[in-house]
């Protein structure tokens, strides 16, 4: 069996669907919506380049499960593959993705005796504001190092597009892809839950960033459905475009329980609430701001996912999992303390700060649409010091939850 190589990368700029339902009904303009959801840009000390070391263990840990899933489709592998990376980003993760997939191919073809794809058309998904610049900077590189690694092979082609738009709407031809990943993405809601933007007159959700214990019960639901309308969207547009048999796998940020107001899934919210609090008595912040945001996101429990699959009906689920991320994993060195798995108080400050730099690359481009470009050093910097105490006494972690799905 031929090793594979990558004869050729071309690298295309595909616009998804301009005619189909590719949009939401939203209170902000098209105009704020791609600035709220993007990570930061370039290699600075706050890039998401920089500072994406948690994403980049949840797609490490979700590696067996994507291995799994692709097993499954080298039973019978097309002669051109279709490949979507959905909520790509930027950075060093966005190619590790794509490089991991061809290699799983290349060997599960090798040892089970298949005939690998001629071509490969991998499409990078992300909304418009993603920093597709630097990712196309990564591409000769990605493009030598694959020729390097796999030698002499029976691909010849890969051709690699960049698909800006919002993944909670058609973005392909119908059944023009065989295998879909996102990881960390899902989690982003496509807007703020109805009910409780900004412009509402009346905060439901006063002092509160995202759903908390002391969150009034319409708070939970208009995040609830939200999610609910947004996850079939995505299944709905994905079953459109996902061959028959063909194969997705989704990891994000979620909580094990069906409590949504578990620390697991919103702790990290109520810490940063308390870093904005903290500035408004010094007139840095004003407490209406605070009080008018929420954010976009939520945190699912298997069963909501179970559910809306298996109503959207499109799917079989074929593997559902749940793995535990420190805050901290891998920013800092750790020790634990016996075999209790409680952290000990080693440089709380250097964690603190490791922390606040990850969630600062993911979150500042909402922040300072809402609360202003100027206290954005200031509010990340309060928040990690309370983030290094709340670690010096507690091990926090993400729920990531990952899932295999093959199309009818």
């Amino acid at each position: 069996m031929t090793l594979t190589y990558i004869h050729s990368v071309a690298l295309y700029i595909f616009l998804g669907s301009f005619l189909g339902s590719n949009t939401h009904t939203h209170t902000r303009t098209g105009e704020e919506r791609r600035k709220m959801l993007h990570m930061n840009k370039g290699s600075g000390d706050t890039s998401y380049a920089k500072n994406s070391i948690i994403q980049a263990k949840i797609i490490s840990n979700g590696k067996p499960i994507t291995e799994q899933a692709l097993q499954f489709m080298c039973k019978k592998l097309p002669r051109s593959m279709g490949i979507a990376d959905l909520g790509c980003s930027s950075g060093p993760n966005t190619l590790t993705v794509i490089s991991g997939i061809v290699d799983i191919l290349r060997s599960t073809c090798q040892n089970l005796g298949r005939v690998l794809p001629e071509e490969l058309n991998v499409h990078l998904n992300d909304l418009p504001g993603n920093d597709f610049n630097s990712v196309f900077g990564y591409l000769p590189g990605f493009g030598d190092s694959l020729k390097e690694k796999n030698g002499n092979c029976s691909i010849a082609h890969c051709f690699v597009s960049a698909v800006p738009g919002s993944f909670y709407g058609r973005l392909f031809p119908r059944d023009s892809l065989h295998f879909v990943h996102s990881s960390s993405s899902l989690h982003w809601l496509s807007q703020v839950p109805e009910g409780l933007e900004s412009k509402v007159s009346t905060s439901l959700n006063k002092g509160k960033l995202y759903i908390s214990k002391t969150s009034h019960p319409c708070v939970l639901e208009a995040y609830s459905m939200q999610f609910q309308k947004d996850f079939w969207m995505f299944l709905k547009s994905r079953s459109e475009e996902i061959v028959a048999e063909g194969c997705m796998v989704l990891s994000f940020i979620g909580r094990r329980c069906t409590d949504p107001t578990t620390e697991e899934s919103c702790y990290q919210w109520e810490l940063l609430a308390q870093a904005l609090h903290s500035m408004v008595p010094e007139g840095l912040v004003e407490e209406e701001k605070i009080d008018s945001f929420n954010a976009p996101y939520y945190a699912p429990c298997p069963e909501e996912l179970e559910s809306l699959i298996q109503k959207e009906g499109s799917f079989i689920i074929k593997h559902l999992e749940n793995i535990e991320i420190d805050w901290d994993e891998g920013i800092c060195d750790k020790r634990f303390i016996g075999n209790d798995k409680r952290w000990n108080n080693f440089d709380p400050k250097l964690r603190g700060e490791g922390v606040s730099k990850t969630i600062r690359a993911v979150t500042e481009s909402m922040l300072e649409l809402h609360f202003g470009a100027d206290i954005m050093d200031e509010l990340f910097q309060r928040y990690s010091y309370i983030v290094g105490d709340h670690l010096s006494h507690t091990r926090a972690m993400y729920i990531n939850l990952v899932i295999s799905l093959i199309k009818r």
